[in-house]
């Protein structure tokens, strides 16, 4: 575990944390404190991944998350029980439908309803199956994020004898997990269930037929083959897979799971793994059910849908770190996940990371950054904050990051890119975020004469204003000069008096949506204090020269 958890003040304030994955940390702890044998067995956290496509973002929050978890619980047990994340494929499922990304779709027509680790690799290469291939792109997708697992294929599970010992017990209870089963199936469905799907020795194929027979002495069942042949073969060495939910149970019960955890579309059937896991002598791990994601329209996302960010998307207009940070926020609320969430991600990223050496234990403890970093947060204080960064790609017209930070350095002229690799980063982020989402969504308006007044007012209190004025001196004065306007006048604001009113947002939207094309901007005093003062006036000029309005015809 990290040398942070070794820090006394930080172990005195363990006890004190609320964030999310301590609390679920601590259910652990009670399991493992139940435990009659086995007390020196190394907990182990799992995550399951279908790979029938490639990893997603909801793959990446599924691992974090667990692993926000599993550093929580080393945390509070002071590293003294080993830990282990088991990222589990379910490669042997059969191939129910063709991927729409994959070369030629008709090559694979033949292999439906192949192990996804029998059917023929699409994308040509090393890998000898199209399953090989998607646990490869797991793999890298897991390595690139630094991710701290081991990799378990189902196939080589099932055919290497790991969990022989569990499906002959499987076929002693048979009858106990149907009666388990059959009550949440159809009718019709009943009449040919089987938890057992044997492979076809002829095809090849995953079969969904029903048993005629099912022998616990010898450990064997018996179906009809697609030839219409009866045959009969043992449910070890491969021979064989469990349907998905009974699967869920034994191999919770084969590995013996501490910890694992999925989205709510499993939550109604998570008795059932629970039960059919007991049935097969496991305990059944703690779970933590975590909200779907949402579309910007509030539908759910579908991989085949297309609605929603990838993760390659994600990661060209921001860091994974803020991603991680989405992931940590509230996982049992759905949330919308689109692009316009991504600036702010950003930014209160960057607050986080920038309040953890000011803040006391508890506070560090409850810190999204020290689960996002396993408890040793980097140094990553950054003087511009990203929704800062994009206006200034904004009015500087530039997708060139020596330009930008030439007005970075301007205001802080210690600040390189060597100095603020973070910052350099997030320059290069906001060129791309700007380009793609904001430039097609500006709209500049044209001032009223009202609002031609405060704005030029604006520009001759900025013209009286010391070359080297701060960012809080420049807010002070567009207070200032709001105030003085009576429409954007606030009596009701706090500490407002007849003789001094307060300054009502819709000054700032003026400014926003004139200046900037936009209905919100960032702090409108630290805008101008990088932009620079006669840029931030020829730009007001611009504005009431009509040019900017001009420049959306162009």
């Amino acid at each position: 575990m990290s040398e942070a958890l070794l820090d006394p003040t930080l172990a005195a304030a363990l006890g004190d944390a609320k964030a999310w994955p301590f609390e679920e940390a601590r259910r652990l702890i009670k399991r493992i404190e139940k435990r009659k044998a086995g007390a020196d067995k190394a907990v182990l956290f799992e995550t399951g991944y279908g790979p029938s496509g490639l990893p997603h973002i909801g793959t990446f929050g599924e691992v974090a998350r667990t692993t926000m978890v599993r550093r929580a619980f080393e945390a509070l047990t002071g590293g003294k029980i080993k830990t282990r994340l088991l990222c589990f494929s379910d490669d042997m499922d059969g191939m129910r439908k063709i991927p729409d990304n994959v070369p030629d779709r008709a090559f694979l027509e033949p292999y439906l309803q192949m192990p996804l680790t029998s059917v023929p690799n699409p994308f040509g290469g090393d890998y000898a199956s199209f399953g090989d291939h998607n646990n490869a792109m797991l793999r890298r997708f897991l390595d690139t994020f630094g991710f701290d697992y081991e990799f378990a294929s189902a196939t080589d599970y099932y055919k290497s004898g790991r969990f022989d010992e569990v499906l002959l017990r499987a076929v002693e209870r048979y009858d106990d997990i149907m009666a388990v089963m059959l009550p949440t199936l159809g009718a019709e469905r009943r009449e040919t269930y089987s938890p057992f799907l044997p492979i076809s020795p002829t095809s090849g194929r995953v079969l969904y037929v029903p048993m005629k027979e099912v022998n616990a002495k010898a450990g064997t069942v018996t179906f009809a083959d697609e030839d219409g042949r009866d045959v009969t073969v043992p449910v070890t060495g491969g021979h064989v897979k469990l349907q998905w939910k009974p699967d869920f149970g034994m191999r919770w019960a084969a590995l013996d799971v501490d910890f694992e955890m999925f989205g709510k579309d499993h939550q109604t059937n998570a008795p059932i793994y629970d039960r059919i896991c007991e049935i097969l002598g496991g305990v059944a791990p703690e779970h933590y059910v975590y909200e779907l994601f949402l579309d910007e329209n509030g539908e759910k996302i579908s991989k085949s849908k297309g609605n929603g960010i990838t993760i390659d998307q994600w990661l060209t207009y921001a860091s994974p770190e803020s991603l991680a940070l989405f992931m940590f926020q509230k996982p049992r609320s759905a949330k919308k996940l689109y692009f316009d969430v991504i600036p702010r991600a950003v930014d209160e990223y960057l607050q986080l990371l920038a309040a953890y050496p000011r803040q006391d234990a508890k506070a560090r403890l409850d810190n999204a950054v020290w689960h996002i970093h396993g408890g040793q947060p980097p140094k990553g204080d950054t003087p511009v904050t990203f929704a800062l960064l994009l206006n200034l790609v904004a009015v500087s017209n530039t997708s060139d990051k020596s330009v930008l930070w030439g007005f970075i350095k301007r205001h802080f002229p210690d600040a390189t890119p060597e100095a603020y690799p973070l910052l350099d980063k997030l320059v290069g982020y906001a060129v791309s975020y700007y380009a793609d989402f904001v430039k097609p969504r500006k709209r500049y308006r044209a001032a009223d004469e009202e609002e031609r007044v405060a704005l030029q007012a604006l520009s001759d209190a900025l013209a009286k204003a010391p070359a080297d004025a701060s960012a809080e001196d420049l807010q002070t004065l567009l207070y200032d000069v709001g105030r003085a306007v009576p429409r954007y006048q606030d009596f009701a604001a706090k500490g407002a008096t007849p003789e001094r009113p307060g300054v009502s947002n819709a000054w700032f939207n003026t400014i926003y949506e004139i200046l900037l094309g936009e209905s919100r901007g960032p702090r409108f005093g630290s805008f101008i204090a990088l932009y620079g003062i006669p840029e931030t006036r020829a730009l007001i000029a611009s504005a009431l020269n009509g040019e900017l309005v001009a420049s959306e015809k162009v």
